[in-house]
């Protein structure tokens, strides 16, 4: 049997768990995918720390290392209980409270000489389509947020951008899992149709690659 060489590499991120929880379902639907092909590509996972000082750093090495030929970062939401293709990376980082996991300041830019703003180089739109095709809840989102999530991505478009490679790549945002909202109160989404919904994405990414 011969071992056929990847055409490529995805790269996934998902933030490490945090608080009181014991899971993040945005690392965890990652993993479900490690060392796992779709047509010729090969996913690699790797997770981000909640520690806001080094994420440039971590990821900008993640590009260097994998070199790859698109690239999902993922992040938890309790905005609702859809997968939320974010539109839009903005050149801010704020995080109130004792718990503000390494900033420095509110309203801090993250590149002060870097642009406002990048849009994301996913096929937004499309996604949405193959997702709803699947019968996963999701929807556009033009904003996400201050805080690690849109961190990771302006970073990520940034670097992208600085180092003019002109690849698919942006940031997804995914529920809360059942066991975060045992009062009731809040949205969630099984891991189980987290995990399908990124590897509707991940296959649709990979199909379009070339």
């Amino acid at each position: 049997m011969f071992n056929v060489k990847p055409k490529g590499t995805i790269l996934l991120t998902g933030y490490e768990p945090f608080f009181d929880m014991k899971r993040n379902p945005s690392i965890e639907a990652c993993r479900a995918l490690d060392g796992r092909s779709f047509d010729g590509y090969k996913v690699a996972v790797e997770e981000m720390p909640m520690d806001y000082t080094r994420i440039k750093e971590i990821i900008e090495s993640h590009i260097d290392r994998y070199r790859p030929a698109a690239v999902v970062c993922t992040g938890l939401s309790s905005r609702g209980a859809v997968i939320a293709l974010e539109r839009v990376a903005i050149n801010v980082g704020s995080a109130e409270g004792p718990s503000n996991f390494g900033y420095k300041q509110l309203d801090q830019p993250l590149n002060p000489e870097g642009p406002v703003g990048y849009w994301t180089t996913l096929p937004i739109r499309a996604l949405l389509v193959e997702l709803g095709k699947a019968g996963i809840p999701a929807t556009l989102s033009n904003s996400a947020g201050t805080y690690g999530c849109n961190q990771v991505f302006y970073h990520l478009m940034d670097y992208l951008a600085r180092r003019n490679l002109h690849i698919p790549a942006g940031f997804i945002h995914v529920p809360r899992l059942p066991e975060h909202v045992l009062s009731g109160e809040g949205p969630s989404m099984s891991l189980e149709v987290t995990i399908r919904a990124m590897e509707v994405v991940v296959a649709y990414l990979a199909s379009k690659l070339f």
